[in-house]
């Protein structure tokens, strides 16, 4: 059973309570069924949502993500195709150190091949089941040339750590089921019913692990939605929920468009921006919520006044009440994007959360922690190893560390293998060899203590005698304090995650869950913060209130889907689906935005409006700041901004640029004195006197472009007038003043 189900229509819902009726009115026993999905989060919201619906009986059921499921399949009955049940999983940080490790090997240099592209390559032959053996690269180019020499030596050296990445956990599930019938049929007979979540993202990989699991009974369940088909670059393959039908030709298939989520006119913009892709699966949402708030299409002079006008329009509606700073979320397409917001909201002092950011668990020194606990777990790490054989500092520099390269080299094993000769060999200086010898005795001793502790135990124990602590404790660097609570947080998890579980023995269930836990993780602990991310990072959340900003050619669509006059329609495609996902996590009110002119290795560039707003409805979108029609650029109807020619003050040319460049905000204050005041921008007022009202006469008076006078600010120009709920705004650049937004209706502003 294919069920398309479009955004906010509730796929999890949909799913979780297709589960509950198995269990509790067909008598299917819960241990027969495995629920998958794709990240932690979405995971640990099914599972929350199993154990609500059929209590108990949710223990027995195998929900998690594939990555959760292969990791305990190989751990179960990898033996049979080599896989030591302690193997390590290798995140990316560490499957990136041993390509380096490769290209270093084979002397390559990594200025001409890059070691995150060689990653990419190896995990792309992965997600399509190519071994070393069986992998061409695409090109005969330096990095197809490089990949296959480097992918030889990357599973070379995974194998000698006993270490298994992301990619492996998928491809070494697959062979094992392929090469060994008898497991296969253990494991169809053990799951005879398979429901799946957020099809659209799989990968081949995941397609055949599922064919096989789901044999000849095929009782196949899954729930996607083309349209939200974001991850081909990450070897998510849209083609294979369009072809479900053709791979299970018994499967039914449903639709799911109605949208609980959003008003009608976002639904409506987001309709038509989606419509026009080609080769999707059709479906229109539609909803039942009231009409709502028009979708709002605002044309910024720059980056910079766009980032004003998005913190302005925040701290309005926080102070009329409409609105707290948790319920409002900013998505860009490029990471780099959020340093003008965050420098904007910073101005105001409100309170943000760039999600995406450095994660608690990728900190160095909860890094360092989690490298002890692997090399207990899997002393042949050698990544983790390496990592921490000298933290604290302990005798062992880079000269004793090229030693045990070579001793490891000569022997043919792992860095912990050569450390146990190095302990023994007389020829090595005796402080050496009493430096590898306390590093062993630590380890040894804390493997020898395993059975005896809780995983907290365990945490405070490696603490305690490695001396990470008291080290950080003893430091006067001012940072090394915060480092030591993050030490001392790291228990509180190891803790936390231990009373989630039942069974004994959690280590290595503690490994899995760090190694595969996401970035976006991160959100459900947001609070009463405005949000900052990606629109990737965006799928799957949800916010009253959303802005999606520098929609622009050479963004979104990115500049890598548009390569010269042949630009890859599947990768535009991607790029359209992106900015609908964005569209839809919107619930009450929508934002769009674009710049006329934005920064580029240090200077301003003009921009054409993204081609995907030439889309949007006539109907239920209201279009502010300089946008004015449409034109044609490049064959795509495109919103145009007006072209306003330099203009002369006070006898020097007014440089418009240069001038928003200069924006001067206001002081700091604090989140609830911007909310229980109107923001200043918008007040304008000089001194104590009450400012004259213009009339909307006057208002029309005032015409883009005009040079004007305010009794505060000085000379200025006018660079966008825009109606807001019956007020005329006018953004003007002062020379003097930077940028200010001016209602006109309290403004004393008058022509220059």
């Amino acid at each position: 059973m294919l069920i398309f189900a479009g955004a906010g229509s509730g796929k999890t819902r949909t799913l979780t309570h297709r589960l509950a009726y198995m269990v509790k009115e067909c008598g299917i026993p819960p241990e027969q069924i495995l629920a998958v999905t794709f990240t932690n989060k979405a995971a640990n919201e099914m599972k929350e949502r199993i154990r609500l619906l059929i209590g108990d009986q949710a223990e027995r059921v195998w929900a998690g993500t594939f990555h959760w499921f292969c990791a305990r399949l190989l751990r179960a009955a990898g033996k049979a195709i080599g896989i030591p049940p302690n193997f390590t999983i290798y995140d990316e940080t560490d499957s990136l150190t041993v390509v380096k490790h490769a290209l270093s090997a084979l002397n390559l240099s990594q200025d001409l091949v890059k070691p995150p592209a060689v990653l990419n390559e190896i995990s792309q032959a992965k997600n399509r089941l190519l071994t070393v053996s069986e992998y061409r690269a695409a090109k005969d180019d330096p990095l197809g040339q490089a990949a296959r020499q480097v992918y030889r030596l990357y599973q070379e050296e995974l194998r000698k750590a006993g270490a298994l990445d992301f990619d492996d956990l998928l491809m070494l599930a697959v062979q094992l089921l392929e090469k060994h019938p008898s497991v296969r049929k253990k494991y169809q007979e053990r799951f005879r019913y398979l429901l799946v979540d957020e099809y659209q993202d799989i990968n081949y990989a995941q397609f055949r692990l599922l064919q096989l699991l789901a044999g000849e009974r095929a009782n196949l369940c899954v729930v996607g939605d083309d349209d939200q088909s974001i991850y081909g670059w990450r070897g998510a393959d849209v083609s294979l929920i369009l072809s479900f039908q053709r791979h299970f030709p018994e499967a039914r298939i449903f639709h799911l468009e109605r949208n609980y989520r959003s008003t009608q006119k976002i639904l409506q913009a987001a309709n038509a921006i989606i419509a026009r892709n080609p080769e999707r699966a059709p479906k229109e949402l539609w909803t039942e919520n009231e009409p709502g708030e028009e979708v709002v299409l605002y044309t910024a002079v720059n980056e910079e006044e766009e980032a004003e006008w998005v913190v302005d329009t925040i701290r309005r509606l926080v102070a009329a009440g409409e609105a707290t700073w948790g319920d409002f979320a900013v998505l860009y397409r490029i990471n780099a994007m959020s340093r003008i917001f965050e420098e904007a909201l910073m101005a105001y002092n409100l309170p943000y959360e760039v999600i995406g950011g450095m994660r608690f668990f990728d900190r160095a020194e909860v890094k360092d922690l989690v490298a002890y606990l692997q090399v207990l777990h899997n002393p042949d790490n050698s990544i983790a190893l390496r990592r921490i054989i000298n933290v604290p500092t302990r005798g062992i520099g880079e000269g004793a560390l090229a030693v045990l390269d070579r001793l490891a080299l000569r022997q043919g094993t792992s860095l912990w293998g050569a450390l146990l000769l190095a302990v023994q060999d007389e020829d090595l200086p005796a402080r050496t060899r009493n430096a590898f010898r306390g590093f062993v005795d630590l380890i040894q001793g804390l493997r020898e203590s395993l059975p005896e502790m809780s995983l907290a135990q365990l945490a405070r124990e490696v603490i305690r005698r490695s001396g990470y602590l008291s080290r950080l404790r003893e430091s006067a660097k001012a940072d090394d304090a915060r480092r030591a609570e993050n030490v001392e947080e790291f228990v509180n998890v190891a803790a936390r995650f231990a009373a989630r579980r039942r069974e004994a023995g959690e280590l290595a269930d503690f490994l899995e869950y760090l190694a595969l836990s996401s970035d976006i993780d991160q959100a459900e602990a947001l609070g009463e913060k405005v949000a900052l991310l990606t629109l990737h990072s965006a799928k799957g959340l949800e916010f009253p209130n959303v802005f999606i900003v520098g929609l622009e050619e050479n963004i979104l669509p990115h500049h890598r889907s548009l390569a010269g006059e042949e630009e890859d329609e599947a990768e535009i495609a991607e790029e359209r689906r992106l900015l609908y996902v964005g569209m839809t996590r919107a619930q009450r009110r929508l934002w769009l935005s674009h710049a006329a002119s934005r920064m580029q290795f240090g200077e301003p560039r003009q921009n054409a409006p993204s081609r995907f707003l030439a889309d949007l409805p006539k109907e239920g979108v209201r279009r502010l700041g300089r946008t004015e029609g449409l034109v044609r650029r490049g064959g795509h109807r495109l919103p145009a901004f007006s072209e306003q020619p330099e203009m002369a003050m006070s006898g020097k040319p007014l440089d418009l640029t240069a001038i928003l460049s200069r924006v001067r905000r206001e002081a700091t204050r604090g989140p609830q004195a911007v909310a229980e005041a109107p923001a200043p921008s918008l007040q304008a007022r000089s001194g104590g006197e009450k400012a004259a009202e213009a009339t909307p006469a006057e208002a029309a008076r005032f015409a883009l472009g005009d040079k004007v006078v305010h009794p505060k600010f000085g000379q200025g120009m006018i660079v966008s007038l825009v109606e807001d709920r019956g007020s005329v705004i006018a953004t003007v650049a002062f020379p003097g003043g930077g940028v200010k937004r001016l209602d006109l209706s309290l403004a004393r502003l008058r022509k220059a």
